[in-house]
């Protein structure tokens, strides 16, 4: 059995309440989660794409680069890649750049997501 997390790196309330966290906060804070996640030896860390202004990431290849930078064991994908927005072809050279970097631990998990708004 393997086990994993995955995130769509949501915008989260502040310590305060009073408003979110800044986008370069939860990106480092997104890092150091994957960090977490190998520690506690966890086998997957999975980061979703969305394009909208209460997520961070939209580009889960360039936020896995940074990740494999921080970590050494923990498989890397993304959760999910959207292929209808994006070209097939750059999306596998991103992947195929990630796996080098990150010594053959990258994955990529397509689909489609949308919301009803």
């Amino acid at each position: 059995m393997e086990l994993g997390l995955y995130t769509f790196a949501e915008t989260t309330p502040d310590a305060s309440g009073q408003g979110v966290t800044p986008p370069p906060t939860r990106m480092r804070e997104l890092v150091e989660e994957a960090e977490l996640a190998e520690q506690v030896g966890l086998d997957v860390f999975g980061v979703g794409e969305h394009h909208r202004p209460d997520f961070i990431v939209s580009s889960p290849a360039v936020v896995l680069g940074a990740i494999a930078s921080r970590t050494s064991r923990i498989r890397l994908t993304s959760a999910v890649t959207v292929l209808s927005s994006d070209d097939p072809v750059r999306v596998f050279q991103d992947f195929a750049t990630l796996d080098l970097l990150s010594s053959g631990r990258a994955e990529i998990m397509a689909g489609r997501g949308s919301f009803i708004e």
